[in-house]
């Protein structure tokens, strides 16, 4: 009887495990550690994708490069359908599509809010969605978030205040060429480095700065090197974030809007981290010696004035097409600079 009893237990356990079996389970790697917030994003997505899916959809995420060590060798695995989920970065979309490399020129968004407000509009989101499918198969965009804070040039050895202070340095970059451009303009020189590879890389000497943000600097350590920052802020850190197509085309339409509010929910943490992040890390970096400049208006300009070229690069080497989506993108910021002065003007009253 307790033999029986035993083998009647076992199999309902079985029969309970595989009727509450997941219909979908999506693969997640990422290239970050686990205090990053790339990975504490992920489980705001993970939580809310698998409790309201009552459990129809399980994430697996795989931090610190376990299943691919850059965004090239992860965008093919999700191409592939090796991984359903993963965050790239704007310049590294234009790999593919080069168009999109517009919103990774320097000094074009002002601000958080305009970038959000810009990002937020979904035909403009799903326009640039259909162009990035239709050159990199299964490659679906779902959201543009922020990635760390705002681009700033972070150096070794030397501060810099002015365009002129870059001459001569080696400046990691990311592989994107409008990024390589910008440190050209500078009189600088371009090193592209993949992230997990940017601690050494500076620790060592092969680069002699970087371009980033301070949550990032901090969070991945990189201040136990840099001693400078600029905050020049000439790049938004758009993290582009895509979906296998295969995998979200062949869900419900109820799951497709599980997923759609799991990432958005995601979104609202990204945005929000580096916001809340930035005064520690300032703080973090000045307790390690650290020294930050904050240029004028009129530094600033300079660094503008000299950075021009980059655009006419773009427009050079992306033709009308990349003139028609910079203009677009233009016109998105000026529509959002607008719409957010209307709402001043409501408050100033």
């Amino acid at each position: 009887m307790k033999k029986l009893l035993l083998a009647l237990t076992t199999t309902a356990l079985l029969a309970s495990g595989a009727a509450n079996a997941a219909d979908y389970k999506l693969t997640v790697p990422h290239v970050s550690n686990l205090d990053s917030y790339n990975h504490q994003s992920l489980l705001v997505f993970k939580n809310y994708v698998e409790s309201r899916s009552n459990g129809s959809i399980e994430v697996d995420i795989y931090p610190s490069g376990q299943l691919c060590g850059t965004a090239k060798e992860c965008i093919a695995g999700v191409q592939a359908g090796m991984f359903d989920y993963f965050q790239t970065t704007i310049p590294e979309l234009g790999n593919f599509w080069q168009p999109v490399s517009a919103f990774d020129l320097p000094y074009m968004l002002p601000n958080d809010r305009v970038a959000e407000c810009v990002y937020d509009n979904e035909a403009f989101v799903g326009d640039v969605r259909s162009e990035i499918l239709a050159r990199a198969p299964n490659v679906r965009l779902m959201m543009v978030s922020n990635s760390g804070g705002w681009r700033n040039i972070a150096t070794t050895k030397k501060q810099v205040k002015t365009p002129a202070d870059v001459k001569g340095l080696k400046l990691r970059t990311v592989p994107a060429r409008i990024q390589q451009e910008l440190v050209k303009s500078l009189d600088g020189s371009p090193t592209p480095i993949s992230w997990p590879e940017v601690y050494t890389a500076l620790s060592t000497g092969v680069v002699d700065g970087t371009k980033n943000g301070i949550v990032d600097i901090v969070q991945n350590k990189f201040h136990e090197s840099l001693d400078y920052l600029i905050l020049d802020g000439h790049a938004y850190m758009g993290g582009a974030w895509v979906f296998n197509d295969t995998k979200f085309k062949s869900m419900s339409g109820e799951l497709k809007q599980v997923i759609v509010d799991g990432i958005d929910a995601q979104n609202q943490y990204l945005r929000a981290y580096p916001k809340h992040k930035e005064f520690t890390a300032y703080e973090e970096f000045r307790k390690a010696n650290g020294t930050i400049y904050n240029p004028s208006v009129a530094e600033k300009a300079e660094f503008q004035k000299k950075t021009a070229p980059v655009k006419e690069y773009f427009l050079e080497t992306s033709g009308e097409e990349g003139a028609m989506w910079l203009a677009r993108f233009e016109n998105e910021i000026k529509t959002c600079e607008t719409k957010i002065q209307a709402d001043y003007d409501i408050q100033f009253n």
